[in-house]
């Protein structure tokens, strides 16, 4: 029963690290769910609840930093809610109709036509936030990660 548990949540862990790259799928909450699955097939008799609230924590951690980083950033770099708005765009546009590639410049754009289609700010401003955006996604993706990674070492080392 343990190991149909662990093959469950580690089929979570990958859809959750996934998510972390790919704005479509909700990262954090994917991995915690996985351990809420390893907890519910093993009768939740491994984990105790400190481990379930901490992860919980840990998760709200990530989701607080998620959003407080993206208009943080943008905003520390002159952008608006317009650059905000069209970043948020612009990484769904980019993901779907360039791939990869689109994912890296699509916040980057997006900001840039934001600003420039709603607050008529100079194309120095308007590139200068979305620079901002691209900041936001990268450091944003690099910390979301690490504290994914965080909670796994700490899932893996729980787990017995």
């Amino acid at each position: 029963m343990s190991l149909l548990g662990l093959l469950l949540a580690c089929l979570f862990f990958a859809a959750g690290l996934a998510g972390t790259l790919v704005p479509a799928l909700p990262g954090a909450p994917l991995i915690w769910l996985g351990m809420v699955v390893y907890g519910l097939v093993t009768g939740f008799s491994n984990l105790g609840w400190s481990f379930y609230l901490g992860q919980s924590l840990a998760l709200a951690l990530v989701l607080i930093l998620d959003y407080l980083a993206g208009t943080w950033t943008v905003r520390r770099y002159g952008g608006s809610g317009y650059a905000i708005c069209g970043s948020v765009a612009g990484t769904v546009l980019g993901l779907i109709l360039f791939k990869a590639t689109g994912m890296v410049f699509g916040p980057l754009l997006g900001a840039i036509i934001g600003e420039l289609c709603t607050r008529k700010k100079s194309l120095t401003r308007a590139i200068l936030a979305g620079w901002g955006s691209l900041a936001d996604f990268t450091g944003g993706t690099a910390i979301k990660m690490v504290l994914e990674i965080g909670m796994l070492i700490w899932f893996f080392s729980s787990v017995r």
